[in-house]
């Protein structure tokens, strides 16, 4: 089964692109982030028509999460439990879209966009740690329940582990994606169980680029989408790659799939 992730920045730009890299590669399924619409905005046909079924959470216009899969879509979960809200300023809190599970063929997976920060101090940066700590507790019993379970979180995590995954670390003094208490959320997973089932694969790479200041041209990228899995996910993984391609041509996302198969 081939397994991918992608942050497709808005799915209706990007929907011809999407669908023809989905034949093209033969993926059985897509978790993707910031999909940007409504289910009544989602663009279903071009996805059907490929014989793939779409799984989703949309709001509004801002963020989404789904899965396009040819395999069907079983004990779907929207959100995770106690997910922290966001609203700004005087404004009442909802819980985004920003979290989606599903189990294939056994198989569960979770599409998730974990949120930006924006800047040291403010409140969603504080928000986002308060969201991982959620989402990490949530994990660990998960994997206590059902140990045996093949579980994945796949997604666009807006955080740099490492140094070597951005493209300057002198660049980011005093940014976000890459301070010490980002990096603490992340490593909670792995203190969990999970692992980063790419990186033993293809040690190094990014997967976004901004748009601006040349930054693709220039390999000033980032690595913040991961697939991170369970022992009995990670062992059946075979292979990956990471889809540097899909940043090329015409209108693409920021971001490019990250791909594995698994046994």
């Amino acid at each position: 089964m081939r397994i991918a992730t992608h942050n497709v920045n808005s799915i209706r730009t990007r929907v011809d692109r999407v669908v023809s890299w989905l034949e093209r590669t033969n993926t059985d399924v897509l978790a993707m982030q910031e999909i940007k619409c409504k289910p009544d905005q989602f663009p279903y046909k071009q996805f059907e028509d490929a014989g793939y079924q779409i799984t989703m959470h949309g709001l509004n216009q801002w963020n989404g999460v789904a899965f396009a899969s040819r395999i069907p879509a079983e004990d779907v979960e929207i959100g995770f439990s106690g997910m922290p809200a966001f609203g700004k300023e005087g404004k009442e809190a909802v819980e985004e879209a920003r979290a989606i599970g599903a189990t294939f063929n056994g198989v569960r997976l979770w599409s998730l966009y974990v949120p930006n920060g924006r800047e040291i101090g403010d409140p969603h940066f504080h928000y986002k740690l308060d969201w991982l700590d959620r989402l990490a507790g949530n994990v660990a019993e998960w994997v206590e329940h059902e140990p045996d379970q093949p579980l994945a979180l796949m997604g666009d995590f807006n955080i740099a582990p490492l140094d070597t995954d951005v493209w300057n670390i002198d660049d980011f003094a005093g940014l976000t994606h890459v301070t010490p208490e980002e990096r603490q959320a992340f490593e909670a997973f792995e203190q969990i169980g999970l692992q980063d089932v790419v990186r033993e694969r293809i040690p190094d790479g990014y997967t976004y680029w901004d748009y601006q200041q040349l930054r693709f041209p220039r390999n000033e990228g980032m690595r913040i989408d991961f697939i991170l899995g369970s022992e009995p996910f990670a062992s059946r993984v075979t292979s990956a790659v990471i889809d540097r391609d899909e940043r090329k041509g015409e209108a693409p996302s920021d971001h490019v799939p990250v791909v594995v198969d698994i046994d």
